[in-house]
This record gives C-alpha cells, sequence and structure tokens, in this order.
C-alpha cells in the first residue's frame, strides 16, 4: 500500500501509527485529528481505517420510507423546526388507518423494504396510540422492517404511561417494532442540551432506552446533531461515549452524523449558517477514526447533498441512507436537497465514486449488488 500523505507529522502521524496498529484512539487523538486543516489526510487515514477493520468497496442503499404520525410535541428545542404546538394549524396527528393507508399506497409504488419513522413527544396519546400503529402495519404490511421511535420518544412515552424503558420497548416489540432510529442524541454535553434543548431528557435516559433495546434484540442506530453551539471538544466526548456504550450492549447498526440546519429556528436569527462541506467531510471521517466498534458510518445524503455524499464515501463513510421519498424534518429547518431518491439514482452516484452499490435491507442483509 502506497504511503499516506500525511503533512502533520507532529499530530496525524501518530494517529496513522495507531490506525495500522490496529490500536485504539483516545480522546486527544480525537481532538488532533478535530484540529487538523489536512482535510485530504484525514480522508485517507479514515479509509485506511475503515478498510484496516474489514471494509470493501461495498456501498449500502435502503429501499426506504419516511413516515411521521405526529408532530406535535411537548418539548421546544431550539434547533427544531418539525414540532408543533396541538393548537397550531399545521399541527397534525394521523390515526392507525390513516397511517397504514397512506403507507399501503405508498407501498404499491415503490416496495420499500423499510418505514422509518420519528415524531413529536406529543402530550396527549398514549402507549397503545404508538403500538395500534405497529400492530395494524405489521398485518398489512408483514415483510416490511417497522424502524420506529427515538429514544426520546420511548422515554416520554414511559413517562406517560409511568412505567420503565422495557415495558414500553416489550410493548412496541410485541407490537411489531422491528429497529430504532438514532435520533434525540443531539450533543450529550449538559452545557449544549441545556443551551438548545433544555425541556428533553439527561443523555442518560437516552442510553439506557439505547442499552435497553440491546439487551432485548432491537438493533438501534446512533447519531450526533453537530455544527451550533458544541466545541470540538464536545463531539469527541459524544462520540466516544457512543463507542462506550457499543463496547457494552454491541447494538448499533450504524452512526449517522447530522449537519445542524438553522432555518426557521431561533438560530437563524442569530445569524447561524449551514456548515461548510468541509466539516461534514471531517466529521465523517473523525467519526470513522474514533468509532472502530460500529461497523457503518452514513453519509446521509439528505443533509450534505448528493455530491458531498459521494465525495465522503471516500472519507471513511460506506452508506448513503436510502430513497426516503418523504422527508421532513430537516426540510423544515432548509434543507434544499431533495425529499427523496430513487435506487437508481444512489447507484449511479456510488458507482461514480468508484464504489460497488449493494442495496441491503435495515439489518444490513444483502438484498443486491451492482458488480460491473
Amino acid at each position: 500500500m502506497a504511503a499516506l500523505r500525511v503533512l502533520e507529522s507532529n499530530t496525524l502521524e501518530a494517529v496513522q501509527e495507531k490506525v495500522e496498529a490496529g490500536r485504539r484512539l483516545d480522546f486527544e487523538d480525537g481532538l488532533a485529528l478535530m484540529e487538523s486543516d489536512d482535510l485530504l489526510a484525514l480522508g485517507e487515514l479514515a479509509d485506511l481505517a475503515r478498510r484496516r477493520r474489514g471494509g470493501g468497496d461495498e456501498v449500502y442503499v435502503v429501499q426506504n420510507f419516511n413516515m411521521y404520525q405526529t408532530n406535535v410535541c411537548r418539548v421546544k428545542c431550539k434547533f427544531c423546526a418539525f414540532a408543533k404546538t396541538n393548537k397550531q394549524a399545521d399541527a397534525f396527528t394521523l390515526t392507525a388507518d390513516e397511517f397504514v393507508e397512506d403507507a399501503l399506497a405508498q407501498y404499491e409504488r415503490t416496495r420499500f423494504t423499510e418505514i422509518h419513522c420519528v415524531n413529536g413527544e406529543h402530550p396527549h396519546v398514549d402507549l397503545e396510540f404508538y403500538a395500534d400503529v405497529l400492530r395494524k402495519l405489521k398485518a398489512a404490511l408483514p415483510d416490511v422492517h417497522l424502524k420506529f421511535y427515538t429514544a426520546s420518544e420511548i422515554h416520554h412515552m414511559s413517562k406517560l404511561e409511568d412505567c420503565s424503558h422495557e415495558e414500553v420497548l416489550r410493548t412496541l416489540k410485541d407490537a411489531g417494532l422491528g429497529s430504532m432510529p438514532g435520533g434525540g442524541a443531539e450533543i450529550f454535553a449538559e452545557r449544549v442540551r441545556r443551551l438548545i434543548a433544555p425541556g428533553k431528557e439527561h443523555p442518560d435516559e437516552w442510553f439506557d432506552v439505547h442499552d435497553t433495546a440491546h439487551r432485548l434484540g432491537i438493533t438501534t442506530q446512533c447519531t450526533m446533531l453537530y455544527g451550533h453551539v458544541e466545541t470540538y471538544e464536545e463531539r469527541i466526548d459524544h462520540l466516544l461515549r457512543l463507542r462506550a456504550q457499543q463496547d457494552r450492549s454491541g447494538g448499533f447498526l450504524s452512526f449517522i452524523p447530522l449537519a445542524f440546519h438553522p432555518e426557521n429556528t431561533v438560530f437563524e436569527r442569530r445569524g447561524w449558517t449551514h456548515t461548510a462541506g468541509s466539516d461534514d467531510l471531517k466529521i465523517i471521517a473523525v467519526s470513522r477514526l474514533l468509532l472502530d466498534n460500529i461497523e457503518h458510518v452514513k453519509a446521509y445524503w439528505i443533509m450534505m447533498g448528493l455530491p458531498l455524499a459521494q465525495v465522503a464515501l471516500h472519507f471513511g463513510a460506506d452508506d448513503v441512507q436510502g430513497t426516503v421519498v418523504r422527508e421532513k424534518i430537516f426540510h423544515a429547518a432548509g434543507a434544499q436537497t431533495e425529499t427523496g431518491q430513487k435506487i437508481e439514482e444512489l447507484v449511479r452516484i456510488v458507482r461514480a465514486a468508484g464504489r460497488i452499490p449493494v442495496q441491503r435491507d435495515t439489518l444490513y442483509n444483502e438484498l443486491r449488488r451492482w458488480d460491473d
């Protein structure tokens, strides 16, 4: 293998030595990576780490569909443009029958293998509201994987029902829950949460939900929302907390860095702008280097656009997420990307990046590949 183009010998050379020796990076390594301006060297290091840990040329895509039961939310997170109060004209809460009818209509058009669903934390519905949707969906679409509800939503349900996270998760799993998305993590640092989401649960609750889900055989994703008020140190702390949880429970299938979008939030009035593409690529690379026990890192094209997601495949990412079809949360905050893509377009951009497109299901079972 050709030598990597490492230009900052005092910072990145030591990291390269650890990567090549299969040694785990620490907090100081992560901080050195975040502070580095040698973006191409970071990308090379991340791709080296991905390959040393068993990665090949495969890049994954999934035929999925985003749905939402309600945008009514008790929390007023300062970074969110999706949540509404029950009295606002554009608030919505779908019944189970309405939700299933919509899913069936879309399934006839796209034959998705996964429904991805997140919501606001509605203060006036109960656990049965959520379980009923899962049961009816599973009966109508038995072969579709149901990836539903963030840890924040699970914690909210447990507070409504005055029961444990485990009781909520067992009820939902029995109703048809297949896995969970990773939202609600934001940044774990308490300073940041006080500033951007003062009404949200403590990070310990987020971790307890995921730990409990993993013990029950429910796989989950994990995320980080970056580009608002957090420091480099707080980003690294966040990633290392995720890595420690994966050491304990092993149920994270992938990590998805989410760039903050400021439109229609209080941050827009304060002059915040979208993250730079260089920062997006740096986060992908640093995440891949630090998260040595989470197999997949996603370049979520909804956040960064297809061209940058394509570049991110050379910075440690091995997944561009999926067709999505009807994304609302980040578009409410000003995302300028399409709200959905066809599998053929995702295959095209992966091929153009010199990688092998692989269509997967939610659990990374291979459904189809394009080797030619």
